[in-house]
Formats: structure tokens, C-alpha cells, sequence
């Protein structure tokens, strides 16, 4: 049963993890799982996995239609992206469930040291405008879909900072749209994780819920601020990577030092 104060943090993380989502297309499960166990007290490092999985799911779908309004979905490329991910997510987090908890956060701390690097790498890469899906270009789509969608579903996470470099590497797409196009990856990778979880009794249906609500109002809010800022993408890059890298070392100090 989550207290007050619990409902309240819960309203403030969700909201962070939609501005997140809407801004950059990533970031959901990377900011939602640690803020679950560390800020709105989720004791189960598992259920925090599973809860936010959902949670970040709809966050994104509902940040895909609002970027969808601005013509940025490249869709066909988006949709087998995702198609092949949805295997790879649903064996991900089958594996990632085998794994003690505390383990499992450890490395999933080290994967976001990785991720904040890959958004320093790309930050200022252009991209080639009007990509469309060809059989040149196929074989990296599937393959790096499903690449993409193990790791999402191993540690629970959306993926949308493993997804936009993965779109970009395949396809050489603009960082916008591989922003817009990873929130129908991230929708459907955080839903399979999110089933396998569910079966296994993993979520807490009544935060989740709170993180949606709260990830509404900061992805209309995220989103505008993509519109704006989209010309500055590479200095929020930098400083959001400086965020992922802080809270990536205060999650290894909690789960690797002794308490």
C-alpha cells in the first residue's frame, strides 16, 4: 500500500520520465527503475522493473502520438524495428528474471554508463533526410531490433537510448526522427517486458498508474520542448548523458559498497 508521500513522488517521477520520453525519446526506464527504488521506496528490485515497464510503455505511446501529429514516424522502418525487437525483449526479460535483484541492478547501472557515452558519440550527427526502408538497409533493421529489444527486456527498460543510436547506425536517419520513430519501439519492447512481468505477479498496478498520469502532463511538456530546442538537440544530449552518468555511479555505490 503506497502512502501519501509515496503517491506524491510517484506523481513527480512519472512526470519526469514522460518530459524525458517526450524531449529525447529515451530515458523512461533509465530514470523510472532507479527513481522507483530509491526515490518512491520500492523494496523489490524486480517489481520496480516490471512496474516501470508498463509505466514507460504508455508514457510512450502517448509521446509517439504527439510526435506523430509533427510528421516525424518513419514508420515502416519504425514498425519492423519493433516487430523484431518484441522477440528479442520477451527472452530478455525471461533471462533478466533468473537474475538476483541487487545483481541485476549493478549492471544495469554499467549498461547506462555505456548509453551515455553512445549519446556524447552521436550527439551532433546530422543524418540523411527522407530515409526509407530497403533491402539494403533491412538486415541491420531486423538485427539490430532485436539486439536492442534482448537488452530492453534483460533490464527492464524501455530502450529508447539503446533504440535512436541503433535507427541512426541502421539507416542513417536524422536524430529527430530517430527519436520520433524509437517511441514505437520503446511502446511495444516496455509492453512484452511488461506481460512477462505481469504473468510473474511483478507489478504494482496502483504506481504504475501514477507514473502514467504524472508522464501525461511532462511529455505534452517534453515534447514542446523538442519543437523548440531541436537546433540546441546536442547540448541537452550532453547534459542529459551527465544526468544518466550521475545517477548510473549512485546506483553502482548503492548496490555495490556496503551499506
Amino acid at each position: 500500500m503506497l502512502s501519501a508521500m509515496q503517491s506524491v513522488l510517484g506523481l513527480a517521477s512519472g512526470a519526469l520520465v514522460g518530459f524525458s520520453l517526450g524531449l529525447v525519446g529515451g530515458g523512461g526506464s533509465i530514470l523510472a527503475v532507479p527513481l522507483m527504488v530509491y526515490v518512491v521506496g520500492v523494496p523489490e528490485p524486480h517489481m520496480a522493473i516490471g512496474t516501470s515497464a508498463i509505466a514507460v510503455a504508455m508514457n510512450a505511446a502517448f509521446n509517439l502520438f504527439n510526435h506523430s501529429r509533427g510528421g516525424t514516424v518513419v514508420w515502416p522502418v519504425a514498425l519492423v524495428f519493433a516487430v523484431a525487437g518484441m522477440v528479442g525483449a520477451l527472452a530478455g526479460s525471461t533471462l533478466g528474471k533468473m537474475l538476483e535483484g541487487q545483481k541485476l541492478l549493478a549492471l544495469f547501472a554499467l549498461v547506462m554508463l555505456v548509453i551515455a557515452m553512445l549519446m556524447l558519440k552521436t550527439r551532433a550527427r546530422i543524418g540523411v533526410s527522407d530515409v526509407k526502408m530497403s533491402r539494403a538497409n533491412l538486415p541491420a533493421i531486423i538485427s539490430l531490433g532485436a539486439a536492442t529489444g534482448t537488452l530492453s527486456g534483460f533490464f527492464g527498460i524501455g530502450g529508447g537510448f539503446l533504440i535512436v543510436p541503433a535507427l541512426m547506425l541502421a539507416t542513417g536517419m536524422p536524430i529527430m526522427n530517430a527519436v520520433s520513430s524509437s517511441l514505437v519501439a520503446v511502446t511495444t519492447f516496455g509492453l512484452t517486458t511488461a506481460a512477462s512481468y505481469a504473468w510473474s505477479g511483478l507489478v504494482a498496478w496502483r504506481l504504475a498508474g501514477l507514473f502514467i498520469l504524472g508522464g501525461v502532463g511532462g511529455g505534452l511538456a517534453g515534447t514542446r520542448a523538442a519543437r523548440h530546442l531541436s537546433g540546441r538537440r546536442g547540448a541537452l544530449n550532453i547534459l542529459f548523458a551527465a544526468v544518466v552518468i550521475a545517477v548510473a555511479l549512485y546506483m553502482l555505490a548503492r548496490t555495490l559498497l556496503p551499506q
